[in-house]
């Protein structure tokens, strides 16, 4: 059963809901049997990579707050993230575009590294402060989770993945994602934000029952003997 997910990698509460959605799957008796799909989202699309400026700076700017109170909210959500066991430095966060990290992800996809290029982006952008938007950093990364970086240069050099990451983007609206972290399981049930691991079992719980109904496992045949068949035909 497929659960995609739709993030942006400059979401604070998208790297916090990951961990929680995986404590929930680690809990999930079929977990083997959920494919995980992350989709491209984007808060800012307009947004300039202005690696010199403070995110208390930009958060200030573009929601009319002071730097003392960005500052404020952006502690709170580092504590939050601490009691997932992340660890979030957002004074070193970089205030950067987030369409070719996406287009990354779904580069990464296509080689079965989509949850791993998601982890290696949040670590990059929230603990480690890179710059997310910068194609020797997404290289780096590649290479650290296993992608083959010629390849990815040439992705990164030119357009490639960029309707991906729309259709994705459009994708969201169609389905009713209007922040992110956005949860759609099986295409029948959303989950928006980052919830506590129960509400995600749950949620995992009710949808996988109603999946599994409607896609049976056949039966696996033992032993063969003689038998009559329905056109009267027996051995």
């Amino acid at each position: 059963m497929k659960v995609e997910i739709w993030s942006d990698v400059m979401c604070p509460f998208c790297y916090i809901g990951k961990r929680k959605f995986e404590k929930a799957l680690e809990q999930f008796p079929q977990k083997e049997k959920i494919l995980v799909e992350w989709k491209s989202f984007q808060l800012n699309p307009a947004m300039k990579t202005e690696p010199g400026k403070s995110i208390n700076d930009y958060l200030a700017e573009v929601k009319g707050w002071s730097p003392d109170y960005a500052a404020q909210m952006n502690d709170h959500v580092s504590s939050i993230a601490a009691e997932v066991g992340l660890e979030y430095n957002m004074d070193k966060a970089v205030v950067a575009n987030s369409f070719d990290a996406h287009r990354f992800v779904q580069y990464a996809k296509t080689k079965g590294k989509g949850d791993n290029a998601e982890e290696q982006l949040f670590k990059a952008y929230f603990t480690d402060g890179k710059n997310t938007a910068d194609h020797a950093t997404l290289l780096d990364l590649g290479a650290e989770i296993g992608l083959d970086t010629e390849e990815l240069k040439v992705v990164l050099e030119s357009s490639k993945f960029s309707d991906e990451v729309r259709n994705d983007i459009y994708e969201a609206q169609q389905v009713g994602a209007r922040g992110v972290p956005f949860f759609v399981l099986d295409r029948k049930y959303a989950v928006s934000g980052a919830q506590q691991p129960e509400t995600f079992l749950g949620a995992l719980e009710k949808s996988f029952s109603e999946w599994q109904q409607a896609n049976p496992e056949p039966l696996v045949s033992l032993a063969d003997g003689a038998n009559c068949t329905v056109d009267g035909q027996c051995d």
